[in-house]
């Protein structure tokens, strides 16, 4: 078991999914980095493996997939509360603090 991080290239985000993947009780599996030829395959209904087998991002997925084949970590992730996630993101100054005073009051036109 365990997480994979789907790169989104923002600030922290490998050291924040290890993070929560340990707090899950799990591990992260791998970080796949954000590459355009993700794009470019889906875009003529292909993998990336399919639409350029020799390319970084197609090896990266070779990669993943022998991990999980490998994988013999098998835990059942422990869940968090919303309130432990919350708490996680801030750490990471991905989310702000809600002030609760204003926690679902629909704001007026």
């Amino acid at each position: 078991a365990g997480l994979i991080c789907n790169s989104r290239n923002t600030d922290c985000e490998a050291e924040l999914i290890t993070a929560l993947a340990k707090k899950l009780g799990t591990q992260m599996i791998h970080f796949v980095p954000r590459d355009n030829q993700v794009q470019r395959a889906e875009l003529r209904r292909m993998t990336v493996i399919e639409y350029s087998p020799d390319h970084k991002q197609a090896e990266e997925y070779r990669t993943l997939a022998k991990k999980i084949d490998e994988n013999k970590m098998f835990v059942v992730p422990t869940p968090l509360e919303m309130e432990e996630l919350e708490e996680l993101l801030m750490e990471f100054g991905i989310m702000e603090a809600e002030d609760e005073t204003i926690v679902g009051v629909a704001e007026s036109a």
